[in-house]
């Protein structure tokens, strides 16, 4: 018998703060779930005020369709790297508007265990605009502390090797420890491990909306 949680969403939206987190922490359940749902991928700040990253929005848009999420699909913000403290009220509303305009049932952001300001901030403001919806938070490895994966989602070879793919679109990041594909492949299998799976990506819940039925009907 199959005694897995089943859970669906058809419209998922995933928020990160900068290009790559949404990958790092999603990148394999984005490319197992992208043929069946209606995906937005929302990154906030494009990071074009840092000279050094000026082919990163091209690398964000090729590590997507590697996933599987066509460019129309990929939001790209104009808010200033490190400076989201400062815009608390304008990402509040610009989560407002994407909730009333896109109404997903499944919101993913980065982990409360995450200690950069940017991170933080998205979390925060996503949970007062997303009230009602169920969100899971995603960890980036560099920047989190005490994460621990309290919701874990099965994904499969094929998936992994997505995910292996589109983190190497990020020629701008291809020295950075957090995108070793040994690194990734391992925290694959350790969290599937801990779900007594070959591999599963691994969230924390930030809110859980839910309703509890006596059959599958």
């Amino acid at each position: 018998m199959d005694h897995d949680l089943s859970f669906f969403g058809k419209r998922v939206c995933f928020i990160g703060a900068h290009p790559d987190d949404i990958e790092l922490g999603c990148g394999a359940l984005i490319a197992h779930i992208a043929n069946d749902t209606d995906i937005r991928c929302v990154t906030l700040s494009d990071n074009q005020k840092n000279p050094l990253l000026k082919n990163l929005v091209g690398e964000h848009y090729q590590s997507m369709q590697t996933l599987g999420v066509p460019k129309e699909k990929v939001i790209l913000g104009n808010f200033e790297t490190r400076r989201f403290p400062q815009a608390r009220q304008e990402l509040l509303e610009y989560f407002i508007e994407l909730n009333r305009s896109f109404k997903p049932d499944l919101v993913f952001v980065h982990t409360k265990s995450d200690i950069h300001q940017d991170h933080q901030t998205v979390v925060d403001e996503a949970l007062r605009a997303f009230r009602g919806t169920s969100v899971l938070g995603f960890d980036v490895l560099r920047s989190s502390y005490g994460f621990f994966p309290s919701f874990l989602v099965g994904v499969d070879e094929n998936d992994v090797e997505k995910k292996l793919n589109a983190l190497a679109q990020y020629k701008t990041y291809e020295s950075k420890y957090y995108f070793d594909p040994q690194i990734t492949r391992s925290t694959l299998i350790r969290h599937g491990a801990l779900a007594e799976r070959q591999f599963a990506e691994g969230f924390d819940i930030l809110r859980i909306v839910g309703q509890f039925r006596c059959s599958a009907d």
